[in-house]
């Protein structure tokens, strides 16, 4: 009597709703023994095949067909000359975008991608940017540049925010740089802590002493130059010199 109940109930239903409770009330006499094995098989057996029928006829309102979503679909992303998207990655690899230790382990297009986000965690203290917008500052496609921050996610780099929104368009991730060496490079303006690089970190700059002698009173005791009379201290083989009359001075002739 219950399988036949059932059966017909089954088959009488309209919504999936229905048919879920139909399941819990064969599945609870089943546990109370009221209905066999084999019958509970059965008749789970037409429930399945009648939800599989009232799911292909449900017809999704305001979706157009062979389409799953209300959204737009998104349009391939491709720069305009691939050249210049090229350049733009390898300058900004180029730029010292995080420090030299952590950098070696991205290529040019992650590491173009990552300048894009430091550049932001820099100005803003997050980076709040589509991943569309990430990928055309940095010159390269929207599936390197996911790549590139859930790889620096997976090495502790940085952290991402999901905002999801239930029924409606998700916001933009947020992506925080954690790493404290990154966050350093970041505050020094992307130079490193070497002093040959930075310049003399610390130091004075020192200027010699002025030796000169603006009023003439410093006398050279110094040897002097030889000449070939002889040597010029020499009191036998020098000049007397002797005061002429009106001041004037002369060397006395031998």
């Amino acid at each position: 009597m219950f399988h036949a109940t059932m059966r017909s109930a089954i088959e009488g239903a309209r919504t999936l709703a229905q048919l879920d409770s139909l399941s819990r009330t064969i599945w609870q006499a089943h546990a109370a023994e009221t209905v066999t094995d084999s019958e509970a098989q059965g008749l789970a057996e037409t429930l399945h095949t009648r939800r599989s029928a009232i799911r292909e006829a449900v017809a999704p309102v305001g979706i157009p067909l062979g389409r799953v979503t209300l959204f737009p679909p998104k349009r391939l992303q491709r720069a305009p000359e691939r050249s210049v998207a090229i350049e733009r990655r390898r300058r900004l690899a180029c730029s010292g975008p995080m420090p030299p230790a952590i950098a070696s382990r991205f290529t040019t297009g992650q590491l173009a991608v990552l300048r894009i986000v430091g550049d932001e965690m820099a100005r803003h203290g997050a980076c709040g940017l589509c991943i569309d917008a990430i990928a055309a500052r940095a010159g390269v496609c929207r599936r390197l540049a996911q790549a590139a921050i859930r790889l620096a996610e997976g090495d502790g780099l940085l952290t991402i925010q999901e905002r999801r929104h239930q029924g409606r368009k998700n916001e933009t991730n947020v992506v925080r740089i954690i790493s404290r060496e990154w966050l350093q490079w970041l505050r020094r303006g992307g130079r490193s802590a070497a002093p040959g690089l930075l310049g003399s970190i610390g130091c004075k700059r020192t200027h010699p002493t002025d030796t000169g002698d603006p009023q003439g009173q410093i006398v050279d005791a110094g040897p002097k130059k030889e000449s070939c009379r002889g040597p010029a201290g020499d009191p036998r083989r020098s000049d007397p010199v002797r005061i002429l009359a009106g001041g004037r001075t002369g060397r006395a002739m031998r």
